[in-house]
């Protein structure tokens, strides 16, 4: 299909940063990603944990196949007209009234092809690699996250014992945006940066 969004986008992403980074000459940063963001954080601070300060990776995903959330990228492919109205909302307001529609259909797709990749099934993003994150991280999840597979995070505690993982009790897949989870999100987030100091 043409103007499919590339499934290594991740990767693609997290290069651009550090050519962004670049040219504005900054030498580290704290990144706090969410999502797709949170993959792309977990990417700058495998391939330039020289640039990363510390790391806040929130509602991340860890496995290649979502096979929970596959109904999800299937709908909002098909029909992205689907979502809430202020999520369309905004989406108009970045990408305009006659392709923001092709945000959400991109990006699903490129996550089902992610998936159909896939030829074992504990495959995950990093190539088998989280385990050598050394960027001070902290995991910062929603504990009703729907695109969470089941043991998802239970993996990402395997592979890196020594983060820190934050559950936010209320929060779903965006705790930061959420009216029932901001506060707890944020809490969290200034207590791990803080730390820093």
């Amino acid at each position: 299909m043409a103007g499919e969004m590339p499934t290594d986008f991740h990767q693609r992403a997290a290069q651009e940063m550090i050519a962004f980074l670049d040219a504005v000459g900054i030498e580290r940063a704290i990144f706090w990603g969410h999502s797709d963001g949170g993959v792309i954080g977990a990417i700058l601070g495998l391939c330039a944990p020289e640039r990363c300060e510390r790391l806040i990776l929130e509602a991340f995903h860890f496995c290649r196949n979502k096979p929970g959330s596959r109904n999800f990228f299937e709908r909002f492919t098909a029909h992205p007209e689907d979502l809430g109205e202020e999520t369309r909302e905004l989406l108009r307001q970045d990408h305009g009234e006659s392709h923001w529609q092709n945000v959400p259909r991109r990006n699903c797709g490129a996550w089902m092809r992610i998936a159909d990749m896939v030829q074992r099934p504990d495959e995950d993003l990093y190539d088998g690699r989280l385990g050598e994150l050394r960027v001070p991280t902290l995991f910062l999840h929603g504990r009703l996250d729907p695109r969470t597979e089941p043991g998802e995070m239970e993996r990402v505690r395997t592979e890196l014992p020594r983060a820190e993982m934050r559950f936010v009790h209320n929060g779903k897949h965006s705790p930061h945006s959420e009216a029932d989870a901001f506060q707890e999100c944020n809490a969290i987030a200034g207590e791990f940066l803080r730390s820093a100091r």
